[in-house]
């Protein structure tokens, strides 16, 4: 693949803290690349370096074979859409999505069919007159990326767009600007901490922490095959214990004073995990964690049950209801367990 957005060792410092260290990443025309990860990780400030709006210390960052790093925002032909969305509150629809066009010196009838273009597009037809002080905030966010698309933008920048609508309108939008970063073919990277997100706009999904790129790789690679525990936890895999591996090679939890050469660290889902009221009925292979039901919580397809064991606590899913305080074993496939070495 020869990559239209190159990312070759790129770091960033504040004062003397690194923000980013030494990150590369390659991105396909016509890709969506989700930068994935907690807050402060380091995410944003590689969007911010893409756009301009942060020199790096080293490093490259090319667009089209250009070398861009050092050029000013107005010179990279990018559009960055903010969490804010950044809208002129006393102007109309038509006027925000016309802003760009006016910075870039268009005349009025080419500004004008464009933004009959960009209204159509995001089925706004009709709100050209209305102020966005007047709009929903699914409203406004289609306007907000009608602006940033107006200008036919070599990239599009996205730092959580999403993060400020109820979930409902989020999840429409999600899959709006999927079918519609598609249809028109332009290249994105997209800053979220939300799994959910990325795993759905997402062609490809780079795991940040700490300043690095810790994992990069499709929607399904990283969410069933995370390559360390970090990764496996932040996809939802948030259960984790110690493991050693007895005779037969089957897996138990570890107990104090077992070296950690010796340890495996086991991630694994609630959804993967079953409750069993009764021992035996399960493959010999699977692990089995005795324990009481410390906390059951309703989620509306069932419930979450929080498990204490001999020295953790795990959550389980389950249809049925089971009262606080019963004994009951947690059983884990063996093929439902993310293992990695103990110091991972």
């Amino acid at each position: 693949m020869t990559p239209y957005l190159s990312i070759e060792s790129l770091s960033v410092s504040y004062g003397g803290t690194r923000v980013l260290d030494r990150v590369s990443l390659a991105v396909a025309r016509g890709e969506m690349i989700a930068l994935l990860g907690s807050s402060g990780c380091g995410k944003t400030t590689l969007l911010r370096s893409i756009a301009g709006f942060v020199i790096p210390d080293e490093g490259t960052i090319r667009v089209g074979g250009d070398d861009i790093t050092r050029l000013p925002p107005e010179k990279r032909e990018t559009a960055m859409m903010f969490q804010s969305y950044a809208l002129w509150p006393h102007m109309t629809v038509a006027g925000n999505i016309a802003y760009g066009l006016k910075m870039r010196g268009w005349k009025s009838d080419r500004i004008a069919t464009r933004v009959a273009d960009m209204l159509k597009l995001l089925q706004l037809e009709g709100f050209t007159e209305r102020r966005v002080t007047q709009l929903s905030g699914g409203q406004r966010q289609r306007v907000a990326l009608g602006r940033a698309l107006a200008v036919d933008p070599h990239l599009l920048l996205l730092d959580e767009p999403m993060s400020n609508l109820d979930y409902k309108v989020r999840v429409e939008l999600r899959h709006e600007l999927r079918a519609l970063q598609r249809r028109i073919g332009i290249t994105a990277v997209y800053v979220t901490h939300d799994r959910e997100e990325a795993l759905t706009l997402a062609d490809r999904i780079a795991v940040i922490d700490a300043g690095r790129i810790v994992q990069l790789g499709t929607p399904e690679e990283i969410f069933h095959r995370p390559q360390s525990a970090f990764v496996a936890g932040f996809m939802g895999a948030d259960n984790a214990l110690d493991l050693v591996q007895a005779e037969g090679g089957v897996l138990v939890a570890a107990v104090a004073g077992t070296p950690a050469a010796e340890r495996l660290r086991a991630h694994f889902r609630s959804d993967t995990a079953q409750l069993a009221m009764h021992a035996g009925g399960h493959a010999a292979d699977a692990l089995v964690l005795p324990g009481v039901v410390a906390q059951s919580v309703y989620v509306g397809h069932g419930y979450r049950y929080r498990v204490r064991t001999d020295d953790t606590e795990v959550w389980v899913q389950a249809p049925e209801r089971i009262a606080e305080g019963t004994a009951a074993n947690v059983v884990v496939p063996r093929e439902a367990l993310m293992l990695f070495p103990s110091r991972n």
